[in-house]
């Protein structure tokens, strides 16, 4: 009687030399190179780790990764394989190298992936070739909240690209990845390089990257960065006092007189005298170190003081960041909560009225070249009397060019052609399904942030005040976004994003009933024009990552916990009087 089981396939026979000597009969299309190794590793007895194995075959040396068949990696029928042994501390050191070397690796990708990911948000959210997923945008703001258009549409992309990628820094150095970050400032100062450079000289984003650079040096005690670091401080330095002014005056002057860059001058004086102390400089490093303390002891917060801000309802990270910020002035503190308090709210209203606008640029479809219907243009062309419906679409069609939009629909004969398509596209979606509608407005509810807002540290030069009462506030000095609706003293708002969007989404519904506005949707979706510019491949996981990571805190960079600066001056100190006492 016949066997139902398929016969096996004939086993090949490879010859092993060297350690172990013998010949083994293997699958060459099953076999991979670790069951190789292990099955030489269990001849050769005594215990041997698989690891300890080498084989070598024509050459060259057999490696576990990529995993591949004995087949792909070059061995026929007969093949003689070279076995080696090494010594337990060997082993251990070569798995090392190779797992440093595979880090590395996977680190070198993730950086480039990091930069086309800020680098395609950066294109987007300039162009306003946004996708219909991202329920947020980008914008650059002043110290005030005000977004302001911050020189060519390439100096707008290149520094929010900057700007993001110096968030992502930030996020890592709070992570104590210090490395990491090193790597991520590097790539955020080349996107900032590529700015006009008398743009950048008013804000203080690129001396806080200067800054935050040689802290990272600092930390990661890199002493071969000595000269560089001192370089980068003088930098820092020249740059903090052309957008803060002398002794930072202006910066005083735009924060009410509130001392919120006082941290970043007790790190700033402090790397100096560091600088100075290996350069041999001994007086200069006491003077810088000297400094750093007495700037250190003046945000020492009493604890009373945060007691009665506390008292007043405030958390106790919000009352110790404002009587930082105010030199323990309870009055000037309450004033200073009062007033983020204030601007948050404002913001709310302006964050709905965006997701409002994205909302309904979603409703008209993309241009040719993917992207939004300009809505300022539009309402120029609505207000002088022709319907939303029809002007969304010329300008649509016309990559929102309102001169050739505009031709369009004083032209009878095109006008009515347009009219006729919208018209035959709005009866054939009214034949579709009815479910096609409501799945093109769905993306909006999937993110729990309603946009995102990337203000750098001011136009003036100062970082714009947010949120002193410690929450997610609703800016950011160089790269935030918007909070998840926390009102000012971080707690959640009545009902969740996912709410606030259904009833935007809902108002826009009750404003666009009508036939023609309606149909605008079904238009803009089927029409044989929309997308033909190809969109480009996204890298979704890391422009979320990128997206979440943003603080939306323009305090943020000057809210540093300096406890470290002090027991690093401390340290300073103390070895320079050793010095002076030998």
């Amino acid at each position: 009687m016949a066997s139902d089981e398929a016969p096996k396939p004939a086993a090949d026979r490879i010859r092993v030399v060297g350690k172990w000597v013998g010949a083994l009969e293997v699958d060459l299309g099953a076999w991979t190179v670790p069951m190789l190794r292990a099955e030489v590793a269990r001849r050769v007895g005594d215990g041997v780790e698989p690891e300890r194995v080498g084989l070598i075959f024509g050459g060259r040396v057999l490696k576990d990764d990529p995993p591949a068949s004995l087949r792909e990696a070059g061995l026929k029928a007969n093949a003689k394989v070279l076995s080696s042994l090494t010594s337990p501390d060997r082993a251990k050191e070569i798995a090392a190298e190779a797992a440093k070397a595979k880090a590395e690796e996977e680190h070198a990708a993730r950086l480039v992936r990091l930069w086309d990911a800020a680098k395609a948000m950066s294109q987007r959210h300039t162009d306003g070739s946004f996708l219909e997923d991202e329920d947020y945008n980008l914008d650059l703001e002043d110290q005030s909240g005000q977004k302001v258009m911050f020189g060519s549409v390439d100096d707008m992309k290149a520094l929010k690209m900057a700007l993001m990628l110096h968030q992502k820094a930030k996020t890592q150095m709070k992570k104590k990845m210090y490395k990491e970050a090193l790597d991520v400032l590097i790539m955020a100062e080349e996107a900032f390089s590529l700015c006009d450079s008398k743009l950048i000289e008013k804000v203080d984003n690129v001396p806080m990257l200067q800054l935050d650079i040689v802290w990272c040096y600092f930390v990661l005690r890199d002493i071969s960065c000595l000269e560089v670091a001192g370089t980068r401080l003088e930098k820092a330095r020249v740059g903090f006092e052309r957008s803060h002014g002398k002794d930072s005056s202006r910066f005083r002057v735009l924060q009410s007189g509130r001392q919120a860059d006082l941290a970043i001058y007790i790190r700033l004086e402090l790397l100096e005298g560091v600088v100075a102390y290996h350069n041999g400089q001994t007086e200069k490093a006491r003077g810088s170190l000297t400094s750093a303390q007495a700037k250190y002891l003046q945000l020492q917060v009493p604890d009373e003081a945060i007691s009665m801000l506390m008292d007043m309802g405030y958390e106790a990270r919000s009352a110790k960041r404002a009587l930082k910020m105010t030199g323990y002035d309870i009055q000037s503190s309450v004033d200073l909560l009062c007033d983020e308090r204030e601007k948050k709210i404002r913001r709310q209203e302006e964050d709905r009225e965006r997701q409002r606008e994205i909302l309904e640029q979603m409703r008209y479809g993309k241009t040719p070249m993917n992207k939004a219907v300009d809505l300022q243009k539009l309402r120029g062309l609505t207000n002088i009397g022709f319907e939303k419906y029809l002007a969304a679409e010329a300008l649509r069609i016309n990559e929102n060019d309102a001169e050739k939009a505009l031709d369009l629909l004083t032209n009878p004969e095109e006008n009515c052609i347009l009219q006729n398509k919208i018209q035959a596209r709005r009866r054939r979606a009214t034949r579709g399904s009815s479910s096609s509608r409501a799945a093109r407005t769905a993306p909006a509810t999937n993110n729990s942030q309603a946009f995102v807002s990337a203000p750098p540290h001011a136009v003036d030069g100062n970082a714009p005040p947010h949120a002193a009462d410690g929450n997610p506030p609703e800016g950011n000095n160089a790269d935030g976004n918007l909070p998840e609706g926390n009102d000012v003293d971080g707690n959640p708002p009545e009902g969740n994003s996912a709410q606030l969007l259904d009833s935007v989404e809902a108002m826009i519904n009750e404003e666009t009933a009508n036939q023609d506005v309606v149909m605008t949707d079904e238009v803009a979706v089927n029409d044989e024009d929309t997308n033909s510019h190809p969109v480009p491949a996204r890298d979704v996981s890391m422009e979320s990552e990128l997206a979440h990571e943003l603080t939306g805190d323009a305090l943020d960079d000057y809210d540093i916990e300096v406890s470290d600066e002090g027991q690093a001056i401390a340290e300073y100190l103390s070895l320079l009087e050793s010095a002076a006492s030998s």
